[in-house]
């Protein structure tokens, strides 16, 4: 019996469902960090990020009938273009919520993809009550960012690459808006390493999930944008609490050094959020031998990456 919305069976699923759609990202040493310490490069996945893993395996499962109808789903930026990208190669019509103040690279990348964009919610809390008006509206299938057991059984196969690609990981740091990519990687590798989480100090949904007992609502401001989920979800929260060993938090000050590490150093053209596992590990916040940090994507402004770079 399945104790939990999802199981490595469904990763191993989901593995199946996208093989030859998507690039194995590489795992690469850094001397800096130490010889125990690797980056998987999600960065170098399509769209820039891990996000079509788990669009590819939902949208695999929809009916003729939900295709014909369209898609929707809401996100800063990568979620988005994950959505955008996956829906045209299906040939599926997708509608994307996004809100004024999101990246405007990412909003134009969705819209490059084919896809058409909703700004009319001024935050991610009021980007979601549209989402709800429009799904009510227009009778298409939601591809949610995070919290759907598809789309986290997606996210999990970079934990499946990882365990495959590396001899004796013991720690796997993730970065955590939603969840769904940590809780995927937690079901992939349970009971094969550890997984550790990071969240933004100025973006704390899933502490706040996990210290209300259930999702609540926050006011997310870092510059991880990608990581400034208004709520952590009910399924990842679920995962999370059975299979995640510990989360921990950085500054804004720790994600910008760690965004100019993996530039400067790793020469990996990184995002904020994408730097988050690297800045706890520089931090000094996460020990645990032989670990992989999660590169989780590379979308980012010009303007963004260079005002960090320039900072001290």
């Amino acid at each position: 019996m399945k104790l939990l919305p999802v199981d490595r069976h469904d990763v191993e699923r989901a593995a199946e469902v996208i093989a030859g759609r998507l690039h194995r990202t590489p795992t690469l040493p850094s001397r800096t960090l130490g010889q125990d310490v690797l980056l998987k490069a999600e960065l170098l996945q399509r769209t820039g990020s891990f996000k079509p893993r788990g669009v590819l395996t939902k949208l695999a499962s929809l009916e003729a009938e939900e295709k014909a109808c369209g898609v929707i789903g809401i996100s800063a930026g990568n979620h988005a273009q994950a959505v955008a990208w996956a829906a045209a190669e299906e040939g599926i019509d997708a509608l994307l919520v996004m809100w004024s103040g999101a990246s405007e690279a990412k909003i134009a990348a969705t819209r490059g993809y084919g896809a058409s964009v909703d700004l009319e919610a001024s935050n991610p809390g009021e980007a979601f009550e549209r989402l709800d008006a429009l799904l009510e509206r227009t009778g298409r299938t939601l591809i949610h960012p995070f919290d759907d057991p598809l789309t986290i059984a997606g996210q999990g196969t970079v934990g499946l690459e990882i365990l495959e690609d590396v001899d004796g990981v013991e720690t796997i740091v993730v970065p955590i808006g939603g969840g769904g990519l940590v809780a995927g990687i937690a079901v992939a590798a349970a009971g094969r390493a550890r997984v550790v989480g990071v969240e933004p100090e100025l973006s704390t949904a899933m502490q706040s999930a996990l210290a209300a007992g259930e999702p609540v609502g926050v006011t997310p401001t870092s510059i991880a944008d990608g990581l400034n989920a208004p709520h952590a979800g009910e399924t990842t929260l679920t995962i999370v609490k059975e299979h995640v060993q510990e989360i921990v938090l950085v500054s804004e000050e720790e994600i910008a050094a760690g965004f100019r590490f993996l530039y400067e150093r790793a020469k990996l053209a990184c995002e904020p959020a994408g730097a988050a596992a690297v800045a706890a590990v520089l931090a000094g916040k996460v020990e645990g031998g032989r670990t992989v940090c999660v590169v989780s994507g590379g979308n980012v402004a010009a303007a963004t990456a260079a005002a960090i770079l320039a900072s001290p």
